[in-house]
């Protein structure tokens, strides 16, 4: 029989299309390790863009068609972006040409990585893949790549992804954080109860995580 966990759970929906989502994830992870809170964490899936085609779109032109931002703007949120990255130790390299692409298939490689315990490293590495080398996560044999970079059986990892067998799971679980009213990310939910939506700041998730701690008794 298993004991009960004191660990607070987080759950965390997002797309590693994402770069707030590594943001806000980082800036989490710096606020439970200054709390020294014991924690575990399950990614769950989004796409940003469910309808991209397979071979991607030029970020900022993506951003500009999407948001209605302009040219100037947009560099400006990459350049934002970028160094909050730098503070919390990640690196953005938003190049000219840099693209967003489809993810339904990472979504699968990732179900098929927590069934091996290594979700949340496959999720870092495929955030790094995609915001600090440029490389196209669309691409079926750059995800079975960096499945395998990580130590993932590489045949595993590419029979997962050609015979789809995750893709309706994915899916339905798509469709689950949908109907639960998350329709941006990154979204998080702390004890399966307390949504909080967006990159908070360090600062911000210390505070969440006191009051949470005091809730929790």
């Amino acid at each position: 029989m298993t004991e009960p966990t004191s660990a607070l759970r987080i759950d965390i929906v997002s797309d590693v299309m994402c770069p707030w989502c590594v943001i806000g994830y980082r800036q989490l992870a710096a606020a439970l390790d200054a709390k020294d809170i014991e924690h575990e964490i399950h990614w769950h899936p989004f796409e940003l863009n469910p309808n991209m085609p397979a071979d991607g779109q030029d970020m900022r032109a993506h951003l500009i068609e999407k948001y209605g931002i302009t040219p100037a703007q947009s560099d400006t949120n990459r350049a934002n972006m970028a160094a909050l990255g730098q503070e919390l130790g990640f690196q953005f390299n938003f190049a000219d040409g840099f693209r967003m692409h489809n993810t339904f298939n990472a979504h699968q490689l990732l179900h098929w990585a927590d069934e091996k315990g290594r979700k949340h490293d496959l999720k870092q590495a495929l955030f790094e893949a995609h915001f600090t080398h440029g490389r196209n996560l669309s691409d079926r044999a750059i995800l079975v790549d960096i499945a395998a970079e990580i130590g993932l059986d590489r045949d595993e990892a590419s029979a997962a992804l050609d015979d789809q067998r995750f893709a309706a799971q994915v899916r339905l679980e798509q469709q689950f954080w949908t109907k639960q009213g998350i329709s941006g990310v990154p979204a998080v939910v702390f004890d399966r109860k307390h949504l909080v939506t967006g990159a908070q700041g360090v600062e911000n998730y210390k505070s969440m995580l006191d009051q949470l701690q005091q809730m929790r008794g």
